[in-house]
């Protein structure tokens, strides 16, 4: 499986945090269909609400999860992360 960092803007009015933090249960359930996992999420200050740690099997699969989560109001901006260790193994290989 490979990872997937995606930066966050909330687009949709929730009216409150309560509701804005309800959903995420309902992410990760739909996420499983798609043969997806959403591994972490954060909240962070700045530019962009939230950062989300996305497992899956290939770059359609993180796709379809996007648009998944784009249903709920979710602006995202997703990029595909290697660990610093496969990094290293790629540059020892030049």
């Amino acid at each position: 499986m490979s990872k997937y960092a995606s930066l966050v803007t909330v687009e949709r009015d929730y009216q409150n945090v309560q509701e804005l933090a309800s959903i995420w249960g309902d992410i990760r359930n739909e996420l499983e269909t798609h043969e997806t996992t959403l591994e972490s999420t954060y909240a962070i200050l700045g530019e962009y609400d939230f950062l989300l740690i996305i497992d899956a099997d290939d770059r359609d699969a993180a796709y379809q999860a996007s648009l998944c989560i784009e249903r709920y109001g979710l602006d995202m901006q997703t990029m595909e992360i290697l660990p610093m260790e496969d990094f290293a193994g790629l540059v020892e290989d030049l």
